[in-house]
């Protein structure tokens, strides 16, 4: 006998659940998070008027487009879909759900604000040894400001590293932008019409319905073909038996006297 865990998607918790503890300790998400936390957002807060509905903190985001853009998550759709489907995007935008227009339209207002601040969380990460951040590539070298006989070459190869890391976050905002600007589907989303459960339920009964009766209508061709396959056979079986075998083959040699 099956013995199986429970598939139990209907209970609700009895206890409002933590975000602190959808993600281990290591987490990048975290980390992007402490990052985005420290650092001066005071210029972007400034420019909200602070009337009308409430406003998604620029913190929060920030923290979804630096860690879309360094895991491979560009399209703002697809960061708005992320905050339902990922774990780790949740637990960034705190449960919150910002529309891809809130996140394109902040992307492309405060644009120079977030290539600056970009650059700054991937220097962090380099100057803490992260050799990598998602999938961007940081060099794992560290750079200290010192006044030894070596700060000369030290802050030339600081200048090197900043203007890496400033074309890196150029050339991921300018992917961001393209893809927004294509905005094409990509199947992960179902119509409209199919949004409400009940109406989904019923549009799928009635698809089973149609392609079960198209399998019947399917086989009973294929029955028909074969049955006519074999009337053929016998006819042609029956005109060679009142024949009295008939000619022989072409090709076949014939019993007589060899040469």
């Amino acid at each position: 006998m099956s013995n199986f865990r429970t598939i139990d998607r209907e209970t609700a918790y009895l206890l409002p659940p933590s975000v602190n503890e959808w993600l281990p300790e290591r987490h990048l998400a975290r980390f992007v998070v402490e990052v985005i936390d420290g650092l001066d957002l005071s210029a972007m807060s400034r420019s909200y008027r602070g009337t009308g509905s409430a406003s998604y903190h620029p913190a929060l985001l920030l923290g979804l487009l630096v860690y879309g853009y360094a895991t491979g998550v560009f399209s703002s759709r697809k960061l708005e879909r992320a905050t339902y489907d990922s774990v780790a995007f949740r637990f960034i935008a705190a449960n919150d759900h910002p529309d891809h227009d809130t996140i394109a339209t902040f992307r492309r207002r405060f644009l120079k604000e977030i290539e600056g601040l970009f650059v700054q969380v991937l220097a962090l990460a380099r100057e803490m040894g992260m050799l990598k951040m998602g999938t961007v590539a940081l060099d794992g070298t560290k750079i200290h400001a010192n006044a030894s006989r070596h700060s000369a070459v030290s802050y030339e190869h600081a200048g090197k590293i900043e203007a890496q890391l400033k074309a890196e976050v150029a050339a991921l905002l300018a992917r961001a932008e393209a893809a927004d600007k294509a905005d094409a589907p990509d199947g992960m989303s179902i119509p409209e019409e199919l949004a409400r459960r009940e109406d989904r339920l019923a549009k799928l009964a009635e698809a089973r319905a149609k392609t079960a009766n198209g399998s019947d209508q399917s086989d009973r061709r294929r029955v028909a073909h074969h049955a006519g396959g074999g009337r053929r056979v016998r006819a042609v079986l029956q005109r060679s038996s009142r024949g009295g075998g008939g000619q022989p083959s072409r090709g076949r040699r014939t019993g007589g006297s060899g040469a």
